[in-house]
């Protein structure tokens, strides 16, 4: 009787082990659909690119506006990237940095799905391209 319930127990053990692993390890997440970048924005110059003095003013909106999801070095693990159905991509990573400043452009502020549209929220153009030239420090 007793190895019964020594077997019981420890099956107890390793069914509410794999149940806790379930909710604290982290899940798959969907990888976000091909973007469809408009002509106009692959082929967008970015008139503020070589102004370094908008560093500061872009990782202090960066801070305001995007580090709670893709986190304070752009890794994609901020505190609410957790709760997305669509994985977060490394701000890092070689596939975000080749991509054309028009391209982070249209991503970062019209967006899609997840991704927020921030045209009203930072309306200024140069506010805008000084978050892409911070993005661009993230390698």
């Amino acid at each position: 009787m007793k190895t019964l319930k020594n077997i019981f127990i420890g099956l107890s053990l390793v069914f509410t082990g794999i149940l806790l692993a379930a909710f604290t390890l982290p899940q798959n997440k969907k990888v976000g659909r091909p973007w469809e970048i408009p002509a106009k924005y692959k082929t967008m110059e970015n008139t503020f690119k070589d102004d370094a003095s908008l560093l500061k003013v872009g990782k202090m909106l960066y801070t305001k506006h995007c580090k709670s999801c893709h986190g304070s070095k752009g890794e994609g693990n901020g505190p609410k990237a957790k709760s997305m159905k669509t994985a977060i991509r490394s701000l890092k990573s070689a596939e975000v940095q080749s991509q054309a400043d028009g391209v982070l452009y249209y991503q970062s502020f019209v967006g899609r799905d997840e991704m927020p549209n921030y045209e009203k929220k930072i309306g200024d153009d140069e506010d805008r391209w000084a978050i892409i030239n911070y993005l661009r420090t993230m390698k």
